[in-house]
């Protein structure tokens, strides 16, 4: 073997060949030698019979990692995707860590990501196994939440091996995250295609389907996999959320039944049916809660769901002092999950006021895109966006979409890495005309994949958009731009009893609400001082008060005629993709408006951040 290596080396391949043949020859059963022959085979441009002795190889032993890696590369060269997909995951399955980077994996291990992080790519300056140390370091970024380093390492990885399923993986679900559907669901097609029985790939593809407004499809495929795994309560609940979304509000309930059924203490499936505002839990499922509750592990999304789930089911009681304990506990478990610093967004605030200055608006007052297509929805969670939606897309003109992830992602671009993160939004200073014009384009033809019906004016109520509003503004001077706001005590109540989906950070403790809350409107009084009449306001409370004329002047601002329909938005049929689906499917109905108050006594922290705010919010009978 090590004369062949030799000859190859030395450019004589046919000497090289003949003498593995040999070797093969004397030593058939040997999965080393048959290794050496397919490389050998391989080096030479010999790529028919390279595949025929690494499969031989593999016939004598499946275990050998490199003849899996090895033949991966072959069927690459050979056009065989799906097949050296399937080789690759074979060999990362085998494969071991590199011992010269077991101190990172001990670190990560143990969450000191920093310090797993340096001897990362200090290995990778002394040369390592540079798809372990790229993979390692996309999951760091991954645990840290910078989706650009994410994004970037696992490019690195697939740069070097382009059949990684597990980075494909990762990068397709960052990608869903983003809200790239577009791009997402060739990269799971592929991974389906190697892998076709891998139900998390499955799963995946639905997830990309729903958020990309292909729900038949994407009930179609859980319904497949429902058939061929029916006792699967995962599947059952993303069916449940599926049919939600769609107005099947029984079969929904059914589904969540069902995978409570076969996993009792389903925390996630209980909180499901509790988002039905016109669902009540029975006392023997009240009941059943508390005995998962004690069962399931104290860590984790069964026992969070769990809690919630009980205090909105006791506060259906009005039992709400236990209902508050509840939420309270349920809120420290997943406020438990992640780092969050209130004072980096109040620092963002103060830049955002400095950057964004009259002057700043004036001397770009020609930027931007002409178009008025967009209507942007800011504001927090939980203070009636979603019904707002769901009136302009009651309009024959608005096409409603969800919550746009583009925004961000172009913000978070801008931005950098965690490291370099106060440059925005300093540096869109250093943007030009040209630049500006290129992301609203990009904005814009992104947008296009959630607008099917083609209506000349489309929704994005992506509520964090309101820290972007300096650059929104620069992108499209004459698009609307709608504040949804809410009282401040009935907003930060309404976001602590709720468990959003991971992003939601500050909506753990009442007083780091309070204190987003008070950002929120600092940064609000900014714009209207500086771009006086731009961003129009809406109270959610005189919205219920005085619909009527709430929506005609609503219609107004975003210059669009009045239309009857926009009062019966209740009878559009269009997914909503938000916690708030069924709510917006109903006629207006008050009896939301103060449930804060019966948990008065306990909300002391987010009151006594927020009592001027408090003092000063308009009244409305």
């Amino acid at each position: 073997m090590l004369l062949s290596t030799a000859c190859r080396r030395l450019g004589n391949s046919s000497e090289a060949i003949g003498i593995m043949e040999a070797l093969a020859r004397v030593q058939p059963e040997s999965a080393l030698v048959q290794l050496e022959l397919g490389r050998t085979y391989a080096a030479c441009g010999h790529g028919s019979e390279a595949k025929a002795a690494l499969e031989r190889a593999l016939e004598l032993d499946p275990n050998l990692a490199e003849a899996w890696r090895e033949l991966s590369e072959q069927r690459l060269l050979a056009a065989e995707t799906a097949l050296a997909d399937a080789a690759y995951t074979q060999f990362r399955r085998l494969a071991t860590d590199p011992p010269d980077l077991a101190d990172a994996y001990a670190a990560f291990d143990q969450d000191r990501l920093e310090a797993a992080e340096g001897i990362v790519r200090q290995r990778l300056q002394g040369g390592t196994n540079e798809v372990a140390a790229f993979t390692l370091l996309a999951a760091i970024a991954l645990r840290h939440g910078d989706d650009l380093a994410e994004a970037a390492a696992i490019n690195e990885v697939l740069l070097r091996a382009d059949c990684d399923s597990s980075a494909r993986e990762q990068l397709a679900r960052l990608m869903i995250r983003q809200g790239r559907t577009g791009e997402a669901l060739p990269l799971i097609e592929r991974l389906l295609a190697a892998e076709a029985g891998n139900s998390a790939y499955a799963v995946l593809k639905v997830l990309a389907l729903q958020l990309a407004e292909r729900h038949a499809e994407g009930l179609a495929m859980i319904t497949q996999l429902l058939a061929d795994r029916p006792d699967d309560a995962d599947l059952w609940l993303l069916a449940g959320n599926q049919r939600r979304y769609i107005g099947q509000s029984s079969e929904a309930v059914n589904s969540y039944r069902r995978a409570i059924e076969l996993r009792p203490g389903h925390g996630m499936a209980y909180w499901a049916l509790s988002n039905f505002e016109t669902f009540h839990f029975a006392q023997p499922e009240i009941e059943n809660m508390q005995r998962q509750l004690a069962l399931v592990p104290r860590l984790g999304p069964d026992a969070t769901g769990l809690e919630f789930s009980l205090g909105r089911a006791l506060e259906d009681r009005g039992e709400f002092a236990a209902a508050f304990e509840h939420y309270e506990q349920g809120n420290r478990l997943a406020r438990a999950t992640f780092d969050y610093d209130p004072k980096a967004t109040t620092a963002f605030v103060q830049r955002f006021k400095a950057t964004f200055t009259s002057r700043f608006f004036s001397e770009r007052a020609r930027w931007g895109r002409s178009a008025g297509d967009p209507i942007f929805i800011v504001g927090l969670p939980r203070s009636g966006s979603t019904l707002l939606e769901q009136i302009l897309a009651s309009h024959s003109e608005v096409e409603g979409t969800r919550e746009l992830a583009y925004v961000p992602t172009i913000a978070r671009e801008l931005a950098g890495p965690p490291e370099t993160a106060a440059r925005y939004p300093e540096n869109l200073a250093l943007l030009g005309a040209a630049q500006v014009e290129a992301l609203a384009a990009r904005y814009l033809a992104s947008a296009q994949l959630h607008r099917p019906l083609g209506r000349p004016r489309f929704v994005d109520k992506m509520h964090g958009n309101f820290a972007s509003l300096g650059l929104l503004h620069l992108m499209f001077p004459h698009a609307a731009i709608i504040d949804a706001r809410r009282h401040p005590m009935a907003s930060g109540f309404a976001c602590y009893k709720q468990l959003f989906n991971p992003g939601m950070n500050f909506a753990y403790d009442l007083s780091e609400l309070g204190l987003y809350y008070r950002d929120y409107v600092k940064l609000m009084a900014h714009i209207d001082a500086v771009l006086p009449g731009r961003v129009y306001r809406l109270h959610y409370e005189r919205l219920i008060a005085d619909t009527e004329n709430e929506v005609r002047r609503l219609l107004e601002y975003c210059r669009l005629p009045f239309e009857p329909q926009c009062l019966r938005f209740y009878e559009n049929r269009r997914v909503a993709q938000t916690i708030s689906s069924e709510q917006v499917r109903r006629p207006i109905y008050t009896s939301g408006m103060e449930q804060w108050r019966h948990f008065e006594p306990w909300l002391e922290p987010l009151k006594a951040t927020l009592q001027d705010l408090i003092d000063g919010y308009p009244r409305f009978q």
